[in-house]
């Protein structure tokens, strides 16, 4: 079976775009988003109704929770709470109402699907080191945890140090690992291409895909709407 899984769109239409278009030629078998469809950008209603339309599985992110009013946005910084504000006021009721009724995680089969964490995804800490990934082995049941949250695409392992290439194997039933997939509408690599995977069930096999997209376009967007400039500008850095 192939797999895409994506997340962390916050609202950058034209990157899910793009990223739908190359989908598309994929024909995966399944498209799973793990969260923050909105935040950030300036399009949240059309991506919201596009990942409706496109994913078969949809899950919670922080910014869409704290769209919703059900997160505290104390830890967001300024930028990001000013998006919230105004997402708030753009997003109509049908998409709101998708919104809520989104899941903090997901398992099927041998894969768990989070936003976060897979423990306790609803306080929204991250996974960004070697040592905090290797707290959760033990208390998870499956053997691959899908996660994005942080931005940052990155595969760590039970049993080798973190990695991050094109294409990795991840077959080997003795090891477990948790794989962020980076993001469509934010990345903060320090690469400004949109990242998600393809994972295929059946060989193991993970890539990474990355693609440019208009940023030019979201970029204008984003002033057109008033939203903070660094929210724009930073989509060049990939920061």
């Amino acid at each position: 079976m192939k797999l895409v899984i994506l997340s962390d769109i916050h609202s950058n239409l034209a990157a899910l775009n793009k990223a739908f278009k190359y989908i598309t030629d994929l024909n995966p078998d399944k498209i799973i988003c793990l969260g923050d469809i909105v935040g950030y950008g300036p399009r949240p209603n059309e991506c919201v109704e596009l990942i409706q339309q496109k994913c078969q599985i949809s899950l919670m992110g922080n910014h869409d929770h704290a769209v919703l009013g059900l997160t505290d946005t104390y830890h967001f910084n300024q930028y990001a709470r000013e998006a919230i504000n105004w997402t708030r006021r753009a997003l109509t009721i049908q998409n709101k109402a998708y919104l809520e009724n989104l899941t903090f995680s997901h398992p099927e089969n041998e894969i768990l699907y989070v936003h976060s964490t897979p423990l306790h995804p609803e306080e929204w800490h991250y996974i960004l080191s070697e040592y905090e990934a290797s707290q959760y082995y033990p208390q998870i049941k499956q053997r691959l945890c899908f996660v994005g949250h942080s931005h940052i695409p990155v595969v760590f392992s039970s049993a080798d140090p973190p990695v991050y290439d094109e294409e990795l194997d991840l077959s080997d039933k003795r090891k477990q690992y948790i794989i962020n997939v980076g993001s469509i509408g934010q990345p903060r690599d320090g690469d400004p291409r949109l990242c998600f995977v393809l994972y295929d069930t059946d060989s193991g096999k993970l890539n990474y895909i990355r693609l440019e997209y208009p940023i030019q376009e979201t970029y204008d967007e984003i002033l057109e709407n008033k939203l903070p400039p660094f929210l724009a500008m930073r989509l060049f850095a990939g920061h």
